[in-house]
């Protein structure tokens, strides 16, 4: 029965039923984003330098020994 509202019968409408989806899930590892795991390299986008990556240390917040520019999660 409608309410008089303009929502409909209760039970029907927005926000019920099998909601709307989110894509499937994220993960942490793998990639060139955050929170890749804590196996891999830090890498110079300019001159290539590697460096081993450090548990609890983003390589963003490295800077190349070589040429001092900001490094990046290979």
């Amino acid at each position: 029965m409608p309410r008089g509202d303009g929502t409909g019968p209760l039970g029907q409408g927005r926000g019920t039923g099998k909601g709307v989806g989110r894509g499937m899930g994220g993960g942490r590892m793998g990639g060139n984003r955050p929170g890749a795991g804590p196996n891999g390299n830090c890498v110079c986008p300019s001159c290539g330098t590697k460096v081993s990556h450090q548990v609890g240390v983003p390589c963003y917040n490295l800077s190349c020994p070589k040429c001092g520019t900001k490094m990046i999660r290979e």
